[in-house]
């Protein structure tokens, strides 16, 4: 989107970001007051994907300015990160601001430019560290593009990606990447079931149903056969099956 302004051209973006749950949490804030801030001052809007999932995505749309503006909040912050933990640390080299933008594969190839050439100057000229990854992120047509530097040359570098974003719009329709959450953990103690939820272990009522049928019963008659086909057990053992009903969520992990 477009709009005439004083200054001239004045575009209206969407930038994708991808993010683990310890830099999304450095970005919400306690209670949600360094989100809050960021939302304020920058002018842009800035939205975190739900769902318990190692990896979010966080949206920011607004004036090129206000995402310009936000980004500097973002890369400050991660470097404010960076240099408390390294406050009782004995790592003496600094490691630079990172973040990931997810951006449609079919516009990586002009990012990348002929012979890498556009992606060279984009290094050059900003002195950050620019990454396309080669594969797409799973179920989508989306890569992620890794920039690592100091928050100002990330900034620079944000703002030469936009740059080649709008003149080479994305072609056909785009599957945006959806992060998927973590299977939690199942472990079977006691006749029961638990699911690994942070630092504890709790009981899963259905796996628990499921787990305890496993332990009663002899494994199903394969088809064609009257007898199970395992040692140990004659012709005249009983067999029986029994129906559960297993919740979509619980489905995967079993799998």
């Amino acid at each position: 989107d477009t709009k005439m302004t004083e200054g001239g051209l004045n575009v209206t973006l969407t930038i994708r970001l991808l993010m683990h749950g310890k830099e999304v949490g450095s970005i919400i804030g306690k209670k949600g007051e360094t989100v809050k801030k960021m939302r304020e001052e920058s002018g842009a809007r800035i939205n975190i994907s739900e769902g318990s999932c190692p990896e979010r995505i966080v949206t920011i749309t607004g004036p090129t300015d206000a995402i310009f503006k936000a980004f500097s909040m973002i890369a400050l912050k991660f470097e404010e990160d960076i240099n408390a933990s390294m406050t009782n640390s004995t790592v003496t080299s600094k490691p630079p601001v990172t973040l990931r933008l997810v951006v449609p594969a079919s516009q990586c190839g002009s990012l990348i430019g002929k012979g890498g050439s556009k992606i060279k100057e984009i290094r050059e000229s900003t002195g950050a560290q620019v990454q396309v990854a080669g594969d797409m992120l799973p179920n989508s047509t989306e890569r992620a593009v890794t920039i690592s530097g100091t928050p100002d040359a990330i900034i620079q570098c944000v703002k030469q990606i936009c740059v080649v974003m709008l003149e080479s719009p994305p072609k056909g329709a785009t599957i945006p990447y959806r992060p998927k959450p973590a299977s939690a953990p199942i472990i079977f103690a006691g006749g029961q079931a638990f699911t690994i939820q942070g630092q504890y272990a709790i009981p899963h009522p259905d796996l628990t149903k499921l787990h305890q049928l496993a332990m009663q019963h002899p494994p199903f008659t394969p088809l064609g056969q009257t007898t199970p086909g395992f040692p140990g057990l004659d012709a005249t053992t009983p067999t029986s099956s029994h129906e559960l009903t297993i919740p979509n969520d619980v489905s995967g992990p079993i799998v």
